[in-house]
């Protein structure tokens, strides 16, 4: 299980206040517009932001009052809004960048190539990119670095509308047969029912409702 309970202390500004546990399989969505609470959920998984509370994965504690694990110990691909990928290397620089930091484990190179649909653009540079194309791109390299939990933020942002459905089309297959966990943010109903049934509902910092099916 994923088991994520965070609140914040009272003060000024926003505030985050969620409780909830999925299944530590296939892909949950956080579904909310924006300052719902989103981004600060994934950053708090991903181990770079920690907020009071207690995480736990698959039995492991990640952090409560007491210890606290670094985003490093705890293996999680994290996707952000626009590729992040490294501007001075091409795409295959970047996938052999983090393979040969995590080079154990269940992802393989070509496969991942294959599945995510860029072995036409190895040899490009990330500015030579469109939107869609780098997220593929760094999905791709997410999953290289041997995650065992993928996260990701809004992936379509900034994607046009051709490349969206085509983007959308690709994670749901690609999602359908990889063997770890997915949290998927998006403020978009539409193309969160695409992929799953199993999401939970925010709105500014709070839970408003939880569809565990599927």
């Amino acid at each position: 299980m994923i088991e994520v309970a965070l609140a914040d202390r009272a003060g000024e500004g926003f505030r985050l206040n969620v409780d909830f546990s999925v299944p530590a399989e296939g892909i949950t969505a956080l579904l909310g517009p924006s300052a719902s609470g989103k981004t600060s959920i994934l950053r708090a998984l991903a181990g770079l932001d920690r907020r009071p509370g207690v995480i736990r994965f698959d039995g492991e504690t990640w952090q409560d009052r007491h210890s606290f694990w670094p985003a490093h110990r705890r293996q999680v691909g994290y996707v952000m809004q626009g590729h992040t990928l490294l501007p001075h290397l091409s795409v295959a620089g970047n996938l052999d960048y983090a393979a040969r930091r995590n080079p154990a484990g269940p992802f393989d190179r070509d496969d991942i190539i294959a599945r995510t649909g860029i072995s036409g653009l190895l040899e490009r540079k990330p500015h030579r990119l469109s939107g869609g194309e780098g997220q593929r791109a760094a999905i791709a390299r997410a999953l290289l670095g041997q995650p065992r939990l993928l996260l990701l933020d809004e992936p379509l942002s900034g994607v046009d509308s051709e490349g969206r459905a085509e983007l959308l089309a690709a994670l749901a297959g690609l999602f359908n047969t990889i063997v770890i966990p997915v949290i998927y943010v998006s403020h978009d109903l539409g193309e969160v029912a695409a992929l799953t049934r199993r999401i939970i509902s925010l709105r500014a910092g709070q839970i408003e409702r939880i569809t565990l099916a599927g």
